[in-house]
């Protein structure tokens, strides 16, 4: 069985470094903000907090590929690190705390599919961390010293749980609004808590279902294997298991079914 240890340290240095570029630029006077050909916005903290994940990756695993959100795919090979600079850039340029890096790794299975096997997310302007190794477990904490085990929710019916979205307006632009709503009436709470959040929160066992209509691997990675290390389950609307779609359902396992037969056209 592979050993992830070092590379979960790893990524605590890389998630470590993140913090103090984002932390800074955090509610600067002076942040840079671009808009990208998706019509998203891109600040000069998402750019500069890449570069230096990229260059300490570069030098400590000069063998794996790199894929980043905003410079792209660098090198080949069956172990490539995905990077989210800032997950919730459009809440740190308006200087809500709710953001995080994503940085996760990835590697070729057995069968060839490539699937997230280390997953970090670190949500400083929150003072909170989560992380996860393959069969190592799913932990939150300040550091790999100071951390608890973290689990999914035992709900089981759907009147009993707590649903966690992003927006309305990716449900309805692809279709999906009604089924969407279904969802939202049949659960006991709805809360729009978003991004990376949602999914933490699942891991946690503070929400039951989180589900996005319109992601990118590098939204998705270290989600995934954090919420599948808790006990959940993650996959896309069509089902299939892993980050490898362009769109999730995350759950503590129980209600997963029902979330993605609601949530189907």
């Amino acid at each position: 069985m592979a050993d992830y240890h070092d590379d979960l340290r790893l990524a605590h240095v890389l998630a470590d470094s993140a913090d103090a570029v984002t932390m800074e630029r955090f509610r600067a006077l002076d942040l840079r903000i671009e808009t990208k050909p998706d019509l998203t916005p891109v600040s000069d903290a998402d750019k500069a907090t890449e570069e230096l994940v990229r260059s300490i990756l570069q030098r400590a695993r000069p063998r794996d590929a790199v894929l980043g959100e905003e410079f792209g795919l660098q090198g080949s090979g069956p172990r490539r690190w995905v990077i989210d600079p800032i997950d919730g850039t459009k809440n740190y340029i308006r200087g809500v705390p709710v953001w995080a890096t994503l940085i996760a790794l990835l590697e070729d299975g057995p069968d060839g599919v490539e699937r997230p096997v280390v997953g970090i997310v670190s949500a400083p302007a929150l003072n909170r961390r989560w992380w996860a190794a393959k069969d190592l477990g799913a932990f939150a904490g300040r550091s790999l010293a100071k951390a608890g085990r973290i689990r999914v929710s035992g709900v089981s019916r759907i009147e009993d749980a707590s649903f966690s979205y992003s927006s309305l307006t990716g449900w309805e632009e692809r279709g999906r609004l009604d089924p969407f709503l279904d969802l939202t009436r049949a659960c006991w709470r709805t809360r729009a808590y978003g991004d990376f959040w949602s999914y933490m929160m699942v891991a946690e066992g503070a929400v039951d279902i989180a589900a996005e209509p319109e992601l990118s691997l590098w939204d998705m990675a270290a989600n995934c294997i954090i919420v599948e290390e808790a006990g959940g389950r993650f996959t896309g609307l069509d089902g299939v298991p892993g980050a490898g779609g362009a769109d999730a359902v995350a759950s503590n396992g129980l209600l997963h079914d029902e979330a993605l037969r609601r949530l189907s056209v």
